[in-house]
């Protein structure tokens, strides 16, 4: 966890997840008990602080967002057999310097990550201006269209590097979170995953630090291969999961990539069976 998210424990019971989709992995496990921790976030800001620069503006949006909901956790092992990770650290509602982030247990979120060059230094000025948007909604909408321009080098456009990456994202699939869905574009990734028992900032931690080793290693460079921020949004309900796993497959359809989801070789659509399931929906249909 970055340095900026410090916190401390404290226990307490928190109530189900918010999403029951028919068919999802929390209709499994609905019953299980679940002891949680939640946390206090310290308001001191640390001297020097590394990175992105103190943004006050978004410490006092994440805040306002705490008052009203507050759900930071510790997942203890309990019930939760090898899904759980020791000493699991959701920070909740927090921030990184530049965008909101909410993470906690048994949520599924729409997630985009990008190249590091995705966002041009060049252009720094009108990114800024895009992220201090302050309806989330609009502001996702303006970067993801800005995004599918394919500014930078656009890596994920060579096979090799796009199916490594997308080694890398399913390695642990069914394992410690579940992906609904995915698609990697030619500078980005849009996903949607089920979080259980290892924290969303753990999870993208992992997926861009095994693939940007190996990717930095086919291309025989060294620096950073993924944009250190990312985009995460809480799904709400079934309505909002629907539109969220559309997007993800039809972006590639959305950006002239090609005629039909299905065609695109790196994302989940060209995996779908005559009824329109992925293997995993298949395996946890009634």
């Amino acid at each position: 966890m970055p340095p900026e998210c410090r916190i401390n424990a404290v226990f307490r019971r928190v109530p189900e997840p918010r999403i029951y989709a028919a068919a999802s992995w929390f209709e499994q496990f609905s019953a299980q008990p679940r002891i949680i921790s939640a946390m206090k976030v310290s308001n001191a800001e640390p001297p020097n602080r590394p990175g992105p620069p103190y943004n006050p503006q978004l410490r006092k949006l994440v805040e306002g967002k705490r008052k009203w909901h507050r759900p930071e956790y510790r997942v203890s092992q309990t019930g939760l057999g090898q899904n759980a990770s020791e000493n699991a650290v959701f920070p909740g509602w927090h921030e990184c310097g530049y965008l909101p982030h909410f993470d906690a247990p048994y949520v599924t979120q729409f997630v985009t990550f990008m190249l590091h060059d995705a966002f041009p230094v060049a252009r720094r000025p009108e990114w800024e201006s895009m992220l201090n948007e302050p309806d989330d909604s609009l502001r996702r909408r303006k970067v993801e269209a800005r995004i599918d321009r394919g500014h930078g080098d656009c890596s994920l456009r060579q096979p090799r590097l796009a199916s490594l990456v997308e080694e890398k994202l399913l390695e642990n699939d069914g394992k410690t979170f579940r992906l609904r869905v995915w698609t990697l574009m030619p500078n980005h990734v849009h996903l949607v995953v089920d979080v259980w028992a290892t924290p969303l900032l753990t999870l993208l931690r992992l997926w861009k630090g095994a693939s940007a080793r190996a990717a930095n290693q086919i291309l025989g460079r060294t620096g950073p291969f993924w944009e250190r921020e990312y985009f995460d949004t809480l799904i709400r309900d079934a309505e909002h999961l629907k539109k969220a796993v559309r997007y993800t497959e039809q972006n590639p359809v959305k950006a002239g990539l090609v005629a039909e989801r299905k065609a695109w070789r790196w994302g989940s659509a060209r995996l779908r069976d005559e009824y329109d399931r992925l293997v995993w929906e298949k395996e946890v249909a009634p």
